[in-house]
């Protein structure tokens, strides 16, 4: 009986030592977020038509509660490959970046205000007629931080985008067409 008792204690023992926390490597707990601060996608609803002659759909985001801002800028790039008005025309290379002014973004949840879409439109169009691009135009859509420059290089706006680009393509009607 005895060694009874003590065969099952050494086996209780024993087998409290193996379940020890401090022998097993302590593994990191997955990020809570993956990818950039924010996530931004489309608005599914039908956007009314606007009089600029292009209309960007709403844009949507979900921010990481561990990195808010409180203020983001939209970027929009277009491709600006169909453009009559070419570099060698002017001499000057085709700017196919738009940098909106800042606007606030409240919560982790929400969208960009309607009247801040119809003004990006409204910019979006002077650049589209200036280049007298029509039709289908492949434009891309990020948040960046606030402080972002008006005509930001590359490293700059890689540095302060907020979330990934979002493709989206438009249909711009020229309602002024000079070209």
């Amino acid at each position: 009986m005895r060694k009874t008792i003590a065969f099952v204690f050494c086996a209780v023992v024993l087998l409290a030592g193996c379940d020890n926390k401090s022998n097993q490597a302590a593994t990191p707990a997955p990020p809570k977020w993956k990818g950039a601060p924010y996530h931004v996608e489309l608005d599914a609803s039908a956007a009314k038509p606007n009089a600029a002659g292009v209309t960007l759909p709403i844009l949507k985001y979900t921010a990481n509660p561990d990195a808010l801002e409180t203020r983001a800028t939209l970027v929009v790039r277009f491709d600006a490959s169909g453009a009559k008005r070419n570099a060698s025309a002017s001499g000057q290379p085709v700017n196919d970046q738009m940098v909106m002014a800042p606007v606030d973004v409240k919560g982790t949840d929400g969208a960009l205000p309607a009247d801040y879409m119809d003004a990006t439109d409204k910019e979006l169009a002077k650049l589209l007629s200036a280049y007298c691009l029509k039709g289908k135009v492949k434009v891309t859509l990020a948040l960046a931080k606030s402080s972002l420059g008006p005509q930001p290089g590359d490293a700059e706006l890689n540095a302060k985008r907020l979330s990934d680009w979002i493709p989206v393509e438009v249909t711009f009607k020229n309602p002024h067409p000079k070209c």
